[in-house]
C-alpha cells in the first residue's frame, strides 16, 4: 500500500512556488504546491487536462477564467480543459495545495 501523509510535504522556496508530487499515472498527477507570500503560477492552460485545487493552508487568490477570488483552508477549486488558471499566493503567511490534474498535460 502506498501512503503519503500531506504533513510530510512542506518544502518551501524563495525562488519559486515548490511542487511536491504524491502520485502519478498515465492517467493523473496529484501534487502539493507550496507557495511563499507573493509566488504565483502564471495564468496557463492545458487543452486536455482539468485541474482540481484544495486549499490546504494559507489563502491564495485563484483566477479561472473571467472570475478572480481569493480562497483559504477547505476551498475546492475546478479549472476545466481549455480554461486559463492561476494562483497567487496573496496572503501574509506560507500556502500549500493539493492540486489533481487529469489526465497529465502533454509536455513536447
Amino acid at each position: 500500500m502506498d501512503v503519503k501523509h500531506l504533513s510530510d510535504f512542506l518544502g518551501f522556496s524563495a525562488e519559486k512556488l515548490q511542487k511536491h508530487n504524491l502520485f502519478k499515472s498515465e492517467r493523473f498527477f496529484l501534487d502539493v504546491y507550496c507557495l511563499t507570500p507573493g509566488q504565483s503560477q502564471k495564468p496557463h492552460r492545458h487543452a486536455t487536462s482539468d485541474k482540481v485545487y484544495l486549499v490546504l493552508e494559507g489563502r491564495c487568490r485563484f483566477r479561472i477564467g473571467a472570475d478572480e477570488a481569493s480562497h483559504g483552508p477547505g476551498a475546492a477549486l475546478f479549472a476545466p480543459a481549455g480554461v486559463d488558471h492561476g494562483v497567487t499566493n496573496d496572503g501574509p503567511d506560507n500556502a500549500r495545495l493539493l492540486v489533481l490534474m487529469t489526465p497529465p498535460p502533454e509536455h513536447a
